[in-house]
């Protein structure tokens, strides 16, 4: 129930929006452990008027959601945290709650009461857009990018190629993302495995070494010798004296020491497991991989409690492309990562739009308590899918 000093400051939070006066709503304070507060400014979403809202997470994620005043969350928000600061162009209040239980709101008349009187428009803040330029990573005239034919040399991203320039781009604003996790100083070992014709192994190490002005050692790693010397070409043309590329076993590919980052790129079906289980298995910082076709499962699944949905070709497949990444994720937190799913790229550029993100905890402990808890909901999990078939899972071998 949402006293009223809360509803009152919630009915200001909206007549703020509204009026455009509002600047920030900060909701700090929250009642659970996970988060360490949220914003909520006003933007503009094509020509609709919306909040965005970002939740900032004691784990360093920030999660970012569209919202608007009349979204049940919103309200939420309000009666969930307990100091709520509202800043707008004519005041500032704010909200705030004692241990005791006993609540205060300020500031909120002076704003009320030229809300009352109007606002001329030069008071009325400045909305961002929704619909500004994107600020990439990659300006499009990097020397890469032309040399595996993306863009000419003027720097103009070809026609055919503006999927795949997207794509990389925003596979590096995840590179970016997990930069603080990786070692600050000192040579960085990084794979790219099943690396095809490795346009992330150049666009990552690019990144790393003009960008980040990081010293780093990279291989792409894959079994199609004719890929791998047109790549080895490529790099050798560039300079990138710190990128090799190797042609062979992934499973026989031994590390010299423990990788920093591991990224895969549309791994064929269990070859994504296979890079998973090599990354996990040697201890990998960071694993960054987009899955492909996900087809093991749909062939082997065996649970009686999901017959009505696969017993429909279409549905059964995309059933078990979200099974197959969910149990992969299980898979990495019983190794000791934190994990979630992203969205690389807009759907109509790929339907393999998933992009899967491991951070390795420290001091992770495999015989903890909580360790196990991870392992025995991993396999169960796989055996309710599989049945008895559950330990021929590709990650379980």
């Amino acid at each position: 129930m949402m006293t009223e000093i809360r509803r009152s400051a919630l009915e200001l939070i909206v007549e703020a929006f509204e009026a455009g006066v509002l600047k920030k709503a900060v909701f700090s304070k929250p009642s659970t452990s996970d988060e360490l507060k949220t914003e909520l400014a006003p933007m503009l979403l094509g020509k609709d008027k919306v909040l965005r809202r970002i939740s900032y997470m004691r784990d360093g994620k920030a999660l970012q959601k569209n919202i608007t005043v009349t979204d049940e969350g919103f309200a939420e928000l309000v009666s969930s945290h307990g100091q709520i600061n509202i800043l707008t162009t004519v005041g500032d209040a704010e909200l705030r709650s004692s241990k005791s239980g006993k609540e205060n709101l300020s500031g909120d008349r002076k704003i009320r009461n030229t809300l009352k009187a109007g606002v001329e428009d030069d008071k009325k803040a400045q909305l961002q857009s929704n619909d500004r330029k994107k600020n990439r990573i990659l300006s499009g005239d990097e020397k890469f990018l032309t040399e595996l034919g993306i863009s000419d040399r003027s720097g103009r991203i070809h026609d055919k190629m503006q999927h795949k320039y997207r794509q990389i781009c925003r596979f590096l604003e995840y590179v970016e993302d997990i930069y603080p996790n990786l070692p600050r100083e000192g040579k960085l070992l990084i794979y790219d495995l099943c690396c095809g014709k490795s346009y992330l192994s150049f666009a990552i190490y690019h990144y790393f070494t003009v960008i980040k002005k990081r010293e780093i050692e990279m291989t792409g790693v894959d079994l199609k010798s004719d890929v791998i010397e047109y790549c080895s070409q490529v790099a050798s043309r560039l300079g990138y004296d710190g990128l090799a590329f190797v042609c062979v076993d992934i499973n026989e590919f031994a590390p010299k020491t423990e990788p920093h980052l591991v990224v895969s790129l549309h791994a064929c079906d269990i070859a994504t497991d296979i890079v998973l289980r090599y990354a996990a298995s040697h201890r990998a910082g960071v694993i960054l991989s987009t899955p492909c076709c996900q087809r093991e499962l749909s062939a082997k699944i065996d649970c009686a409690e999901l017959d009505f949905v696969s017993r429909y070709p279409i549905l059964r497949r995309k059933m078990c492309d979200a099974l197959t990444d969910s149990l992969r994720l299980s898979y990495l937190a019983s190794c000791g990562y934190s994990v979630d799913a992203c969205e690389l790229v807009d759907p109509d550029d790929t339907p393999k739009n998933i992009l899967l993100r491991a951070v390795r905890k420290k001091n992770f402990d495999p015989e903890s308590p909580a360790a196990k808890k991870l392992k025995n909901e991993f396999e169960a999990t796989a055996e309710f899918l599989l049945g008895q078939s559950g330990n021929t899972l590709m990650l379980l071998k």
